[in-house]
């Protein structure tokens, strides 16, 4: 029996653990999708205590804790930060099979060296002693990141966002190249008219265009990305239930756009036609810039609408939806790419069913002219666990190029997140040992290493050119 979070933890043979050990654990991280805050970045953040920079939007901790019989009080209410973590420490006993019980485990080893089991027993102690080293220089968040070996992040910031926090941190730098990606969700949110156009009014503000008109949109939209791209923003992303890609044609997106300007809603196949509209400019413009455009698809958001009036969005109930997603995903890349505007692309997955679709699907529109230039992205969300990992990685292996994906990311909103690289690549090296020892690899460790380097950090620093941009961030600032 092996100990719990031993050295070979999740690595099941002695090839895994050699892939691991000697190849992968020592690669630095980019991380090229998370929800950071830049402006804790930028002011070198010191948490106060443990609770604050672990169960302060960490919806996978409140999903637990709620399912325990937790009273909201103690989630996202107005209790101390000792008995949310308390609480917290009441549940984690029972995520057993839960990767929540592995992270974090994982978290208090790696970052605090704690190996004691947290339960409600050890949680003062284990507060206390977290806390205590928050408050010292060496827990800064900037210090957290370099003590993961964080070489790339990339947060997700709006068009309408200043990026000052970011322009500060490179200014400065302190060892870690923080870099925005353009999300321009909002300016397809089409759903509600009011809320939109007060959108459309704070995006013309800051890109000093009023807008009246689509054309208006776009122009604002060109110059956001400009300056994103001024600032080393080399990736655009969008998360949204399904990619929208109804017929339209220029004149049809005017007028759709004059029609919810003047605040009226519009019909459900306007809605499709807009969004996919938007989403075509959006795609083109990424493409002219050479940029990589991500999709995160399949998530059913706001399922609980006395919760989602109680506490808004991202609080926690969001499920994993079943939308169909082939024939849209299809339309829409092939739009692009019959007009030779299709970028290199990640397609991130929230529906295992859909799995081999997507995995087909990338290799429909790889072209020649980049190695990997489609890209199934890693387990996302509720997939990015041990088993939506091998799931992931067994439909591309089978599907595409394993050899040539570009890794994992955190997809966090924490600073303690950052050992999720290091279970992912645990998973990867004991699916590829396994391999190996069942006879279905060979036993050639130079080229079984080279690809698991590459896929932890090789391929990701040469797909998003992250060598230029760190450059051209530095001149900017």
């Amino acid at each position: 029996m092996k100990p719990f979070l031993n050295d070979d933890f999740l690595l099941q043979t002695a090839t895994a653990s050699t892939l691991y050990h000697e190849y992968a654990k020592q690669m630095p991280i980019i991380d090229y999708h998370n929800h950071l805050l830049p402006d804790q970045i930028a002011e070198d953040k010191q948490f106060e205590n443990i609770t604050q920079i672990w169960l302060y939007g960490d919806h996978y901790k409140w999903r637990a804790m709620r399912a325990n019989g937790v009273p909201e009080r103690y989630i996202t209410g107005d209790t101390s930060d000792w008995e949310k973590f308390e609480k917290w420490a009441e549940t984690v006993p029972y995520t057993l099979r839960n990767p929540l019980y592995h992270w974090t485990h994982l978290e208090l080893q790696r970052y605090f060296g704690i190996t004691e089991l947290l339960n409600k027993d050890s949680a003062r102690r284990i507060y206390d002693e977290c806390s205590a080293k928050l408050q010292t220089p060496e827990y800064s968040v900037q210090n957290l990141l370099k003590k993961m070996q964080v070489e790339t992040l990339c947060t997700t910031d709006d068009p309408a966002d200043s990026l000052d926090h970011h322009q500060a941190i490179a200014a400065a730098g302190f060892g870690v190249n923080v870099l925005p990606t353009f999300r321009a969700d909002k300016a397809m949110a089409v759903d509600d008219a009011r809320s939109y156009n007060a959108y459309l009014d704070k995006l013309g503000a800051v890109a000093e265009v009023e807008i009246n008109t689509f054309a208006d949109l776009e122009t604002a939209l060109r110059r956001r990305h400009d300056f994103f791209a001024s600032v080393g923003c080399r990736l655009s992303d969008h998360g949204l239930e399904h990619i929208y890609a109804a017929e339209y044609t220029a004149d049809e997106a005017a007028s759709i756009f004059l029609k919810i300007r003047s605040g009226s809603e519009l019909t459900p196949a306007e809605n499709h036609q807009f969004k996919a509209a938007v989403l075509v400019l959006l795609a083109e413009m990424d493409w002219e810039k050479g940029w990589t455009q991500q999709y995160h698809i399949g998530a059913l958001r706001n399922n609980n609408s006395r919760m989602l009036r109680e506490l808004g969005p991202d609080t926690g109930w969001d499920s994993i939806g079943d939308f169909p997603q082939g024939r849209a995903l299809s339309t829409f890349l092939d739009r692009l790419d019959g007009q030779d505007k299709l970028a290199k692309t990640i397609i991130y997955n929230l529906n295992p069913a859909d799995n081999d679709l997507i995995a087909t699907m990338i290799g429909n529109f790889n072209d020649g002219s980049v190695a990997g230039k489609m890209q199934f992205g890693s387990g996302w969300w509720f997939l990015d666990q041990k088993d939506g990992m091998e799931k992931q990685l067994n439909a591309l292996s089978n599907m595409g190029l394993l050899p040539r994906f570009v890794g994992m990311l955190t997809d966090s909103r924490s600073f303690l997140s950052y050992p999720r690289h290091e279970y992912f690549r645990r998973v990867l090296c004991n699916l590829l040992g396994n391999d190996v020892e069942n006879g279905e690899l060979p036993a050639d460790m130079e080229l079984l290493g080279r690809t698991v380097q590459n896929i932890c950090y090789g391929n990701a620093k040469e797909y998003f050119g992250f060598g230029k941009v760190v450059e051209a961030a530095a001149v900017t600032a």
